[in-house]
């Protein structure tokens, strides 16, 4: 397991700024953003030049790119909307591999017109759970000749909240390039943090198998949460780590939801849980 960090956690005006700050924490595996290089999450268009130019820092400081974010709305309401998004996700995947990158992560959205991680009554209707469905067959289909795996969060404020809704959702679609990026934070509905050893539990029952990347934040509470560093709040992460460890997961623990100036404490924390002295 590689500790690593969500690149724009760090605000800079270059690129090079950046990985010297992630760099400077002895880290050297990120999830990226292309808002790193002052573009779009999900770019109309991405030139050579700008690939390259990521390819090359990355490579000077041997930086690796765990995933890159391909995150937009894959329910939302307008059809438009996600046909735009689609087509755009399409563009990043066909840059992947110079990018030096493997998999993409995405959000499987929410009703919600205005905020993709904004709960929804409907969310739970068999109308979203059919648009999602059409639109991961349609990510999957385009993406299919650039061989990227492309992996959804379970979260509760979106329409697959649950790790047996994503479990669901895998088997459904059958494809062995969906997979998961687990959260442990993200887990938790109202009223369920006393069940956190038993939600855990099963999230890597369920899961365990299509774990490619995991994430490193924490909770004050349940519901709409996760909006701490890790360490700082409520979750048992030495379970957590322990089932991360238990399935043989070797990618990387992408640290996110913080501040810059937290990320040196987070760091000693979690390497402390993973290489205790």
């Amino acid at each position: 397991m590689e500790l690593g960090i969500l690149a724009k956690t760090f605000v800079r005006p270059t690129l090079p700024e950046v990985l010297d700050a992630v760099a400077a924490h002895g880290l050297r595996s990120v999830q990226f953003n292309l808002s790193s290089v002052g573009l779009p999450t999900l770019p109309e268009h991405l030139e050579a030049a700008v690939v390259a130019h990521v390819r090359t820092e990355m490579s000077r400081r041997g930086i690796s790119i765990a995933a890159v974010s391909g995150t937009f709305n894959m329910i939302d309401p307008s059809l438009a909307e996600r046909q735009h998004g689609l087509r755009r996700l399409g563009v990043l995947a066909s840059n992947c591999r110079a990018l030096g990158a493997s998999i993409i992560t995405l959000c499987t959205g929410t009703r919600d017109p205005n905020d993709m991680w904004r709960r929804h009554p409907d969310n739970d209707s068999k109308e979203s759970w059919g648009d999602l469905v059409r639109s991961l067959r349609t990510a999957l289909e385009a993406t299919e000749p650039f061989a990227v795996t492309l992996a959804f969060e379970p979260e509760v404020s979106n329409v697959i909240d649950s790790a047996i809704k994503a479990r669901r959702l895998l088997d459904e679609i059958g494809s062995p390039r969906l997979k998961v990026v687990i959260d442990a934070a993200n887990l938790f509905h109202a009223g369920e943090l006393p069940r956190m050893s038993e939600i855990l539990d099963q999230a890597f029952e369920l899961l365990g198998r299509d774990i490619v990347l995991a994430h490193a934040k924490d909770l004050s509470h349940d519901g709409d949460a996760g909006h701490e560093a890790a360490g700082t709040g409520r979750l048992d992460y030495p379970r957590y780590l322990r089932l991360l460890k238990r399935i043989g997961f070797t990618g990387s623990l992408i640290i996110h939801g913080l501040r810059e100036d937290q990320v040196g404490t987070t760091v000693a924390f979690l390497r402390n849980l993973l290489e205790p002295p």
